[in-house]
């Protein structure tokens, strides 16, 4: 306890200095700053070392109105700046607030912004990637062709003449094999006249519109009026073929 208050009473003379220390200079308010921090950390000690020896617990019910007169730099925890000590250079900018920071867009937000030019979609209406995109391709068809003479005159020298007679009649052969391949899908579909065009759509519309205005009656009537036409045509045919057989039987039995 004695050594304790010691170090109480030399802390308060310390803080005193350094709050009406504007005179002192820089470097002196930073070692007095420093002298207290390193004297509180030593009360610290004694106050643990009170309690394990059946003492009062001084972190929890002692006073700590030294404390209060410091101010503790966030993310630096235990090391505290006094009196003077906050206005010195560098440390005022550590009490400083930092500024929110914008607040984050939803998705929503970002996809109105967003356009076919986002896509690339319109990278050619400003007319400056047209011409280079021309001028590239030029060049790249130019080196593919003289890279495939390069080629060519290597397998001719070679004497490979046969690969050069294919390459000329290739175009021929080209064109005959697609000729063939037209014949081949050729078919010949009867094409109707004007007249049975026309013939058929009035047959259709006069379908529709019986279907459309006839009732069930009507339908039926007609069907039973064409029932004994077909019997009636059915039984001339069948006594046509027996009359044509008994003249022939006739015939066959003359002597």
């Amino acid at each position: 306890e004695k050594w304790r208050r010691q170090i109480i009473g030399e802390i308060s003379k310390k803080v005193a200095q350094i709050q009406n220390g504007d005179w002192l200079g820089e470097f002196r308010i930073r070692d007095l700053n420093d002298e207290i921090n390193k004297l509180l950390r030593e009360k610290g000690h004694w106050e643990v070392r009170i309690k394990e020896l059946g003492g009062p617990d001084y972190a929890r019910v002692g006073p700590k109105m030294l404390d209060h007169e410091g101010k503790e730099v966030p993310g630096n925890r235990g090391y505290k700046y006094f009196g003077a000590a906050k206005d010195l250079p560098g440390v005022r900018e550590l009490f400083e607030k930092e500024p929110l920071p914008p607040p984050r867009k939803t998705r929503a937000e970002l996809m109105k912004a967003i356009d076919a030019e986002y896509y690339g979609y319109r990278d050619e209406d400003d007319g400056v990637l047209e011409p280079l995109e021309q001028e590239h391709e030029k060049k790249v068809i130019a080196e593919a062709v003289e890279k495939w003479k390069v080629e060519r005159e290597a397998r001719v020298a070679g004497g490979d003449k046969e690969e050069e007679e294919e390459e000329i009649n290739i175009y021929a052969r080209q064109r005959k094999e697609s000729e063939e391949g037209q014949q081949k899908f050729i078919a010949h579909v009867p094409v109707p006249s004007q007249q049975e065009i026309e013939e058929a759509l009035v047959r259709r519309k006069k379908m529709e519109l019986l279907q459309k205005y006839a009732s069930e009656t009507l339908m039926a009537q007609s069907e039973d009026e064409k029932a004994p036409r077909v019997v009636v045509s059915r039984h001339l045919v069948a006594c046509y073929f027996l009359f044509l057989q008994s003249i022939l039987t006739a015939v066959i039995l003359i002597p």
